[in-house]
């Protein structure tokens, strides 16, 4: 069952290089499962832990494709991309966070990497950068080793909520939170936390729900899906 901690709201997607980007990972079976954080690259991120006492990320098969919409507004509220360019800090002022972002690609096997750590957050290379056309998207332990993770408190988060990215070109991405989810990690919604979008949007993805100490691994994900902000708006 789909916990939704806001109302969503429908979107169209449009054909791009990402799609296949996406299609790719999803029959190599990239889902990232870990400590404490769900990550969301074309392979669905989610962390768990390891250890009951010392979470840690793992990797598991991608859940079948789920036919939910991405909760993401459409038409005139859309707002124009911007270039791309790779993020370099994280700001979210509603649960405490500012955390410099670490690059993440692929294992070998296909699957997502995630951080090494309870910090930093990571952004993953290989889907758009926060602020172009498309789901970009950061990763982040919910607890690591016995200690907070940079995700910690992603639940908390609620529509409205702003999420700043500060980008390498030295221009700034605004997002505003339009909805946040929590999924069993076996029915976690590949095609709408990864899948193409009409506009720029930011997919904040760590762990969630009871920690199962027979696995070592939380039992769920948190996704918090965000829009990019019209330039008026941006800070």
């Amino acid at each position: 069952m789909t916990t939704s901690r806001a109302q969503a709201r429908g979107s169209s997607s449009v054909p791009r290089r990402w799609s296949g980007v996406v299609a790719t990972i999803a029959v190599a079976g990239a889902m990232l499962t870990g400590c404490a954080p769900n990550a969301g690259a074309p392979p669905v991120v989610a962390v768990a832990s390891t250890a009951a006492s010392s979470p840690s990320l793992s990797t598991t098969p991608s859940p079948t494709p789920s036919p939910t919409p991405s909760p993401t507004p459409s038409g005139p509220a859309l707002a124009t991309p911007m270039p791309a360019s790779a993020p370099v800090r994280l700001v979210v002022p509603a649960i405490g966070v500012d955390s410099e972002l670490m690059a993440l690609g692929l294992e070998a096997d296909g699957t997502m990497q995630v951080p090494p750590g309870a910090v930093p957050a990571g952004w993953y290379t290989g889907a758009p950068t926060p602020g172009e056309r498309g789901p970009a998207v950061i990763a982040g332990h919910v607890s690591w080793a016995g200690k907070r993770g940079v995700f910690h408190d992603l639940a908390a988060m609620v529509v409205g909520d702003t999420i700043t990215v500060v980008r390498a070109d030295g221009s700034v991405a605004t997002f505003s939170v339009v909805d946040v989810r929590e999924y069993p990690k076996s029915e976690f919604p590949t095609d709408a936390v990864y899948g193409d979008t009409a506009g720029p949007e930011l997919r904040l993805i760590t762990c969630g729900g009871d920690f199962n100490r027979a696995i070592g691994h939380y039992v769920d994900n948190i996704v918090v899906y965000a829009v990019l902000e019209p330039a008026a708006l941006r800070y």
